[in-house]
This record gives C-alpha cells, structure tokens and sequence, in this order.
C-alpha cells in the first residue's frame, strides 16, 4: 500500500495511542513518545512496523503518541491510519 496523504488516529486518552502517519520517501520510520518509552519502547516500535508489514505498507512515517496503550489498541489505530492514509 502506498500513503498518499497524512491522516491520524486515536486519542491522547490515558490507555490509548495517538498515530500520525505522513508519506515518506525513506522507507518506514517511526517517531515514538511514550509515557513508557523505556519500559516498552522497543515493544511498542515493534508492533507499529508488524502491522505496517502486515499492511504492506512501504515509504511512511509515523508518528505515534503514547498514553499507555497495548499492542491491540496499538495495531488497530495503525491500521485506521493506513486505511485512511490511502483513500
């Protein structure tokens, strides 16, 4: 998939994730803040690029602002913010 425009997803509620995702030309990237950054942070990258492989997405950068939020919440606002990214 490609991303043809910017588009986001989710909340900055506690237990939830804020994503961003903007076309890029430099592969994937991801621009993480986390309330659990050194706890989770590896984690938490993990699960965004799982789910941009999933979506074979290619060229995006994401920005993603974390309250707290697991992987489940976490891949569903990725994938909301694809989904609308390519539309």
């Amino acid at each position: 998939m490609k991303i043809t425009k910017p588009a986001k997803a989710g909340t900055m509620e506690s237990n939830d994730i804020y994503i961003m995702v903007y076309p890029n030309e430099k592969g994937n990237e991801i621009q993480l803040d986390s309330i659990v950054l050194k706890q989770f942070g590896k984690q938490i990258e993990k699960v965004i690029m799982d789910t941009l492989k999933e979506l074979e997405v290619e060229n995006a950068l994401v920005v993603a602002k974390d309250r707290g939020a697991l992987d489940y919440t976490i891949r569903a606002r990725v994938e909301t913010a694809i989904k609308r990214a390519i539309k």
